[in-house]
């Protein structure tokens, strides 16, 4: 049965999805929580796309039969396993024969099957909008160890709309940002991720982003959805250095140091070779608050040559020095509405 987006939307909810492209293409980008079961392999695949411009869509149709017909057996028996109440969503590139097949295969054995209309194409063209729509941003910025990340986490306990994109991208965003990471997703499956998390939020109340540049790791943000970001009312926190050194340390600390000089050695031009020998040293002798310091000196002039680009009639600034985390996130929730009800209410 085929099934238009905003229904598929719905039936997710409650039914299984299965992706039947190729492992490259869904390695790539897919619809999050889907599963693949590929009907052609990447070598498949190629081989068909080109019978296919060589000699035309019988041919190709033929082959495609002759590679994949005596794994037939092989796919039910995986879907049975997999599906047990032989309920599916089902889409491949667009909708088209390779959906249609495994449909068909798998109705032989008992499946109901819903295959969306229009396939993959319709969803990433529905996500690729849905990330450059215009939405109520808030930023929450700060120098490198302000502990931003650990703060967007409690607001959102506390009932706050919150986006952690370097939680998506699987990045912190520096040249010390992947360590310990699992590897980033592609620039698409970001998006598709991002569009997933705002189809959650209420388009209304601002939703906490995280201050960040265009590219995290090798993420690049939508255009239109950076663009809103830098001119969204921005929150500034400071903390004491001591404060910083310590968070940075404490998820820095246990890192591979190997890992941790190469993300020094990416730096070094910038940083300068007494700073850059002196960095290494230290963490080589396991002095991490000496070369979180020397580090810092850095990071904060590039901050602070970012945060000039920031409209100042748009940002508050906010000192966390010494406060305990449910008192931060009180003053954050206050800062919020009060730089939103300026806003909303400019002083003519």
């Amino acid at each position: 049965m085929l099934i238009s987006l905003s229904e598929f939307l719905e039936l997710r909810k409650t039914l299984p999805i299965v992706d039947a492209r190729s492992e490259g293409e869904f390695s790539h980008s897919h619809i999050p929580e889907a599963v693949n079961i590929p009907i052609l392999n990447d070598k498949e695949r190629k081989a068909i796309g080109t019978l296919y411009k060589q000699e035309g869509s019988e041919k190709a149709t033929i082959k495609g039969f002759e590679l994949v017909g005596p794994r037939f057996h092989l796919i039910q028996k995986e879907a049975i396993r997999l599906f047990t109440n032989r309920k599916i969503i089902l889409y491949c590139w667009r909708g088209g024969m390779r959906s249609q097949i495994l449909s068909w295969l798998l109705g032989m054995v008992g499946f109901e099957v819903f295959r969306l209309k229009g396939g993959y194409k319709t969803y990433r063209n529905f996500t690729y909008e849905e990330v450059r729509k215009k939405r109520n941003l808030i930023v929450l910025g700060g120098k490198t160890g302000t502990a931003k990340t650990l703060l967007l986490q409690h607001l959102k306990e506390a009932g706050e709309q919150v986006v952690d994109l370097e939680q998506l991208a699987h990045h912190k965003g520096s040249a010390f940002g992947g360590i310990g990471q699992s590897p980033q997703p592609s620039v698409e499956q970001f998006e598709n991720k991002l569009a997933e998390i705002l189809l959650l939020l209420n388009s209304d109340p601002p939703i906490w982003v995280e201050n960040e540049s265009r590219k995290i790791g090798r993420i690049i943000l939508p255009d239109l959805f950076f663009s809103q970001m830098q001119k969204s009312p921005h929150l500034d926190i400071s903390k004491s250095d001591q404060e910083r050194i310590k968070h940075i340390e404490s998820e820095y600390a246990e890192l591979p140091k190997e890992e941790l000089k190469q993300a020094v050695k990416k730096l070094s031009k910038k940083l300068g070779g007494l700073r850059t020998k002196e960095a290494l040293e230290a963490i080589e002798e396991g002095d991490h608050p000496r070369w979180i310091q020397n580090l810092l000196t850095y990071y904060d002039k590039a901050y602070e040559f970012e945060l000039e680009k920031h409209p100042k009639e748009d940002t508050l600034n906010l000192d966390l020095t010494g406060l305990s985390l449910s008192a931060q996130i009180d003053l954050l929730i206050q800062s919020k509405d009060q730089l939103y009800e300026r806003a909303n209410n400019p002083i003519n």
